[in-house]
Protein backbone atom coordinates (compact mmCIF):
# COMPACT_ATOMS: atom_id res chain seq x y z
CA UNK A 1 0.00 0.00 0.00
CA UNK A 2 1.38 3.56 -0.99
CA UNK A 3 2.06 5.47 2.72
CA UNK A 4 0.39 8.83 4.09
CA UNK A 5 1.95 11.14 6.23
CA UNK A 6 -0.21 12.41 9.31
CA UNK A 7 -0.78 15.26 11.24
CA UNK A 8 2.25 15.04 13.46
CA UNK A 9 4.13 16.18 10.08
CA UNK A 10 6.13 19.24 11.71
CA UNK A 11 7.27 20.18 7.36
CA UNK A 12 11.32 19.13 8.53
CA UNK A 13 11.67 19.09 4.93
CA UNK A 14 13.66 15.87 4.81
CA UNK A 15 11.52 13.17 3.27
CA UNK A 16 10.80 15.11 -0.19
CA UNK A 17 13.92 14.80 -1.54
CA UNK A 18 15.03 11.47 -0.71
CA UNK A 19 11.74 10.05 -2.48
CA UNK A 20 13.00 7.91 -5.65
CA UNK A 21 9.66 8.87 -7.18
CA UNK A 22 9.06 12.34 -6.55
CA UNK A 23 5.67 11.42 -4.56
CA UNK A 24 6.24 13.92 -1.64
CA UNK A 25 5.28 17.35 -2.06
CA UNK A 26 4.06 20.36 0.33
CA UNK A 27 0.56 20.42 0.69
CA UNK A 28 -1.70 23.52 2.09
CA UNK A 29 -0.50 22.27 6.05
CA UNK A 30 1.83 19.54 5.81
CA UNK A 31 3.59 17.80 3.34
CA UNK A 32 1.31 14.75 1.29
CA UNK A 33 2.62 12.10 -0.74
CA UNK A 34 1.00 11.28 -4.10
CA UNK A 35 -0.66 7.69 -3.82
CA UNK A 36 -0.11 7.15 -7.81
CA UNK A 37 3.63 7.79 -7.99
CA UNK A 38 4.61 5.81 -3.93
CA UNK A 39 5.93 2.71 -4.44
CA UNK A 40 7.00 2.29 -0.74
CA UNK A 41 10.63 2.46 -2.38
CA UNK A 42 9.60 -1.22 -3.40
CA UNK A 43 12.39 -1.70 -6.17
CA UNK A 44 14.50 0.87 -5.24
CA UNK A 45 15.21 0.32 -1.55
CA UNK A 46 14.60 -2.25 1.36
CA UNK A 47 12.73 0.23 3.34
CA UNK A 48 10.66 3.48 2.34
CA UNK A 49 12.90 5.84 2.79
CA UNK A 50 10.50 9.14 3.92
CA UNK A 51 9.87 6.28 6.35
CA UNK A 52 13.64 6.10 7.85
CA UNK A 53 14.03 9.49 7.55
CA UNK A 54 11.50 11.18 9.64
CA UNK A 55 12.43 12.60 13.02
CA UNK A 56 9.03 12.44 14.73
CA UNK A 57 7.36 9.05 12.84
CA UNK A 58 4.63 10.85 10.95
CA UNK A 59 4.13 8.28 8.02
CA UNK A 60 2.18 4.93 8.11
CA UNK A 61 0.42 2.86 5.74
CA UNK A 62 -2.38 4.41 3.61
CA UNK A 63 -5.57 1.95 4.33
CA UNK A 64 -6.99 3.83 1.47
CA UNK A 65 -4.28 2.44 -1.08
CA UNK A 66 -4.27 -1.27 0.20
CA UNK A 67 -1.40 -2.52 -2.82
CA UNK A 68 0.76 -5.93 -2.84
CA UNK A 69 4.61 -5.82 -3.61
CA UNK A 70 3.68 -7.23 -6.96
CA UNK A 71 1.36 -4.42 -7.20
CA UNK A 72 3.51 -2.06 -6.07
CA UNK A 73 6.75 -3.44 -8.30
CA UNK A 74 4.36 -2.97 -11.40
CA UNK A 75 3.20 0.68 -10.29
CA UNK A 76 7.20 1.21 -10.69
CA UNK A 77 7.49 -0.62 -14.02
CA UNK A 78 4.44 1.18 -15.20
CA UNK A 79 6.09 4.77 -13.71
CA UNK A 80 9.60 4.01 -15.50
CA UNK A 81 8.19 2.98 -18.62
CA UNK A 82 6.23 6.73 -18.46
CA UNK A 83 9.63 8.28 -17.51
CA UNK A 84 7.97 9.33 -13.82
CA UNK A 85 10.63 7.46 -12.32
CA UNK A 86 14.08 6.37 -12.48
Amino acid sequence: MSLKINELCINCDVCEPVCPNKAISMGPDIYVIEADLCTECVGHFDEPQCVSVCPVECIDPDPDHPESQEQLLAKLAQLQAEGAAP
